[in-house]
């Protein structure tokens, strides 16, 4: 059966193939940036206080629901959820199926003092550097979009130029794989990859077998606080969201309920 990130992986894969850039000079071009912001260290810091961190996404569109907010001023969500007291962004540079762009992490990250993550689909060591020299914090690597090979290899690489890297998840075999390349960042995406539905129950499942020592973020199906305590509860540090932030008549009290959420003691 053919999924929505069977269509997306294709249509990033054939970009890919054409283009022709020199990876070493790409290379050097994200290492000589300036220093990142340090995304996984601001969700440690936020949830050592005993409540959740919020990784609040800009987000115009996605491929199941179509138009969110695709006239979204990215600076001014960015600095809502600033207010609202949000740890780290999240931003969706994916532009065909998404509404994304480079501009949109850009203006964003300008905005605040925040940590930004590029939300897209990295298929290549190239997607590494772009999003270092876009000015990112960290990149995805989806574990189900990548082999072995390539998982390990744009893992070191997000390392070598200075980004810290959330590997998204889906299962407890992602995990071992996530785990294997030294993820210190794990994602657990709810969101099914054939029927896009959300299971609600697959992060609370993962969530004990995710080593301590490794910062677990929550992804998909959280609209309101009430979606996340039993998340937290799991052992959560972090959750990821979008649309019911980008919905959110106060994008800035939609986060701070979200952060008022407490989470379970770590071992």
């Amino acid at each position: 059966m053919t999924t929505y990130l069977d269509g997306i992986l294709a249509a990033h894969r054939e970009a890919a193939a054409a283009d022709t850039r020199s990876l070493d000079a790409c290379i050097e071009a994200a290492r000589s940036c300036p220093p990142a912001r340090g995304f996984t260290a601001a969700l440690r810091a936020a949830s050592s206080h005993g409540r959740l961190a919020v990784i609040a996404e800009v987000k115009r569109r996605s491929p199941s629901k179509g138009d969110i907010a695709a006239a979204l001023d990215p600076a001014a969500l960015a600095s809502q959820y600033e207010r609202g007291g949000a740890s780290c962004l999240s931003v969706l540079t994916d532009e065909r199926f998404f509404g994304g762009s480079t501009s949109d992490l850009r203006a964003a990250r300008a905005a605040v003092a925040l940590p930004v993550l590029r939300k897209d689909f990295t298929v290549r060591a190239l997607d590494v550097c772009d999003a270092r020299v876009m000015g990112a914090d960290a990149v995805l690597l989806i574990a189900a979009a990548l082999d072995d090979h390539e998982l390990a290899d744009f893992h070191a690489l997000a390392g070598e130029v200075g980004l810290d890297a959330l590997v998204e998840i889906h299962d407890e075999a992602e995990l071992d794989r996530a785990l294997a390349v030294g993820a210190t960042l794990v994602g657990v995406n709810q969101r099914d990859l054939v029927t896009f539905d959300v299971d609600t129950s697959r992060a609370v499942r993962l969530a004990p077998l995710v080593p301590s020592g490794v910062v677990r973020v929550a992804e998909s199906g959280i609209g309101a606080a009430d979606d996340a305590v039993p998340l937290a509860a799991a052992g959560y540090d972090a959750v990821l969201v979008g649309e019911s932030l980008v919905r959110a008549g106060d994008p800035a009290a939609a986060v701070a309920l979200l952060r008022a959420v407490a989470t379970a003691p770590r071992p």
